[in-house]
């Protein structure tokens, strides 16, 4: 019996080489044949989900969420097509738990990073969204190609979401030319309770702070209306990286698409699920959002679509999908070991096999 895996990052945790090797061994244990994906939506992984298909990494000058000079990977799909992930320049990892506040950090990295793959010959830049440390809609991202965002008073604001507040306009800027592509792990728009703000409490946003956040960026939709802002609000992706999928389009003319599908048929989803019997998706945390965008919703629906059954292997699950095999624990994490114990008793489960 085949088990077609799709491994993913566990954020946090386990990168998701380790992953793949957790569901391996498990499925092997419970005396099934896997085929192992890696997989990413966007966010967290993207780079190395893609792995073999990247013709080489490239490293690059550019700055953290703080504007501290780091440097950060480029990957490369051909000479002409490059692949940014934006969280290695504007990501939760790169501060520490002291130091995550959005009112305050800035995307600014991203916009650098894409800046130094077009100079390293470019015409098409995808970037991923998603595990951003930032709220400030991308205008981080575009003050370096010359945006200037002021207050009433003609000021420059300085840089956050927590400045947005004071938003009344822009000094318009330079594109970054090429094609820019953004590929969005959520498909949350930009505003409302379904948006960005969804995720600020994980990127450090507390009580009043969510409510500031959210005034600014609907102060940002207002100063953009010229642009085709509200629009642009409104449309899937735009909340995704805090806001930086809305940013792409207004201030790069990005085209947002979701980030699951495009990983899963790049890695070669279609041709790996012909025979499978079972699809097994692994998560660090199921919860309401994986199923707007994240690549364990994907990954479900695919299955369901095919009629193939479906097992999701996660450490903590809220609210679980209908029709689907799921081995969860209470929270926390879980070491490789016990998610490729997991793994094995939920693939005999679901696949009525004898027990251990």
């Amino acid at each position: 019996m085949r088990v077609l895996a799709v491994a993913q990052a566990f954020k946090g945790s386990h990168p998701v080489c380790q992953v793949a090797d957790a569901l391996s061994s498990g499925i092997r244990q419970a005396g099934a044949q896997p085929t192992v994906l890696h997989g990413s939506d966007g966010g967290d992984g993207l780079l190395d989900a893609l792995g073999s298909g990247l013709m080489r990494r490239t490293r690059h000058r550019t700055v953290d969420p703080l504007a501290r000079q780091i440097d950060a990977e480029v990957g490369w799909l051909d000479p002409e097509t490059a692949v940014v992930e934006s969280r290695l320049a504007c990501g939760l990892a790169l501060l520490d738990a002291a130091e995550r506040d959005p009112e305050r950090t800035t995307s600014r990295g991203v916009g650098v990073l894409i800046d130094a793959a077009r100079a390293a010959g470019a015409e098409t830049v995808f970037v991923g969204l998603g595990g951003s440390a930032t709220m400030d809609g991308g205008t981080g991202m575009a003050r370096g190609w010359d945006w200037i965002p002021r207050a009433q008073n003609g000021e420059i604001l300085p840089e956050g979401g927590g400045q947005l507040m004071r938003l009344t306009r822009f000094d318009e800027g330079r594109r970054p030319g090429g094609r820019l592509v953004g590929l969005a792990d959520v498909a949350s728009p930009l505003l409302g309770p379904d948006g960005a703000r969804r995720f600020a409490a994980q990127k450090g946003a507390t009580g009043d702070a969510v409510e500031r956040l959210e005034r600014g960026l609907e102060r940002l939709v207002a100063a953009t209306t010229r642009w085709d802002g509200e629009a642009a609000a409104r449309q899937a992706g735009a909340g995704a990286a805090g806001g930086l999928g809305f940013g792409l389009r207004i201030f790069a003319g990005a085209q947002v698409v979701a980030g699951a599908p495009w990983v899963l048929d790049r890695v070669g989803w279609s041709e790996a699920v012909e025979d499978a019997e079972l699809v097994l998706i692994a998560e660090a945390a199921f919860d309401g959002t994986s199923g707007a965008g994240k690549l364990a919703g994907e990954v479900l629906r695919r299955a369901g679509e095919r009629g193939v059954r479906a097992v999701l292997v996660a450490p903590a699950v809220d609210d679980p999908p209908r029709g689907v095999t799921v081995e969860a624990g209470k929270g926390g994490w879980w070491d490789v070991d016990e998610l490729a114990r997991r793994t094995e008793l939920a693939v005999r489960r679901a696949l009525r096999l004898p027990p251990p």
